[in-house]
């Protein structure tokens, strides 16, 4: 038999939503989405950010109830960030036990058990009035190593308000070694780590950065990865599994598609991707302005993410794609 036309006809498993159903070599499911929630200390009510319209930063009981939500549509965890009142030069409130982190960490264990994994980021920059995600030098530049006590303060009184993976996303070198450290000698040994594995410095981030409130000034390219690189990736992945991440990520999706799939080839563990801010608010953009189906755009680009090898996927459409699941 030929293998040619009119013989071979791939359209037979496209011609009805059953067929594609049957055949589809992809699928999403809510336990794969990890919300991403911010709680800003000090409000009555959940603030809009603008740059991200339908996402806030909410209040402790605002929190609460979006947790609930999570775990009522069946989404696999939650990522929670702290925006607080007060900022400084060492992101002190990063290791305040009473801290609006802390204090949204317990909130969300209380309110949704076991039925979410919670996570926090593990990060100076919402904490710092410099915007970076370290303690600085005297010539302005990060000093990794000092930047690396301060987040085994931070991993310890996370983990003692009852996290289940932290998540250290400023790409110090040998910062999971550290928290690793940190945590087995405080007796968390079984708390884990989510490593921001490929972090890269993009700019994608604009709108992430009036969620938190930060107040960056310069850049980041010191110590987050060029977008031109690629095979640094692999060799941020070998160091973070030598030093004992439980999970690692890639950050942006979308952009780093390629990344992802070098990534998810070569992991012994579990890969997430973070669709971060700007790609989220881009398609809110487009479909504001009519020029694009927005149902559709969320679910395709959530699936290229899970095509490329992403096991978890944060992202801030998490609960309403758990929905839109469910619609079918």
């Amino acid at each position: 038999m030929s293998a040619e036309f009119p013989y071979v006809r791939p359209r037979r498993l496209r011609s009805t939503p059953a067929m594609r159903r049957l055949v589809a070599q992809t699928r999403l499911h809510p336990a794969e989405l990890i919300l991403p929630l911010f709680v800003r200390e000090g409000v009555s009510e959940p603030v809009p950010i603008g740059s991200m319209p339908g996402v806030v930063q909410h209040t402790r009981d605002t929190l609460r109830r979006a947790a609930a939500q999570a775990a009522e549509a069946g989404l696999g965890g939650v990522m929670l960030f702290g925006v607080p009142e007060v900022q400084d030069a060492i992101g002190s409130e990063g290791t305040n036990p009473d801290g609006i982190l802390q204090q949204a960490i317990r909130d969300v264990v209380s309110e949704a058990g076991d039925s979410l994994v919670v996570m926090s980021d593990l990060c100076l920059d919402e904490y710092t009035d410099h915007g970076h995600c370290g303690v600085l030098a005297a010539d302005g530049s990060v000093d990794n190593d000092a930047t690396l006590e301060r987040y085994a303060e931070m991993a310890v009184v996370q983990a003692d308000a009852g996290v289940h993976l932290v998540g250290p996303s400023g790409m110090m070198d040998g910062q999971i070694g550290v928290v690793r450290r940190a945590l087995d000698a405080a007796g968390h040994q079984d708390t884990g780590i989510l490593a921001y594995t490929a972090k890269y410095a993009s700019a994608f981030y604009g709108p992430f950065r009036e969620a938190v409130g930060s107040s960056l000034t310069g850049d980041r390219k010191a110590y987050q990865q060029d977008p031109a690189n690629a095979r640094e990736s692999l060799r941020e992945l070998a160091q973070d599994l030598a030093e004992g991440a439980d999970m690692v990520m890639v950050k942006p999706a979308m952009a780093y598609l390629d990344i992802v799939r070098q990534i998810a080839d070569a992991s012994p563990v579990p890969v997430s991707a973070y669709q971060v801010s700007g790609e989220y608010a881009m398609v809110e953009a487009a479909a504001a302005n009519g020029w694009v189906d927005r149902e559709r755009m969320i679910l395709e680009t959530l699936t290229s993410i899970r095509r490329a090898g992403a096991d978890q996927i944060l992202t801030y459409w998490a609960l309403e794609a758990a929905h839109l699941l469910a619609r079918g």
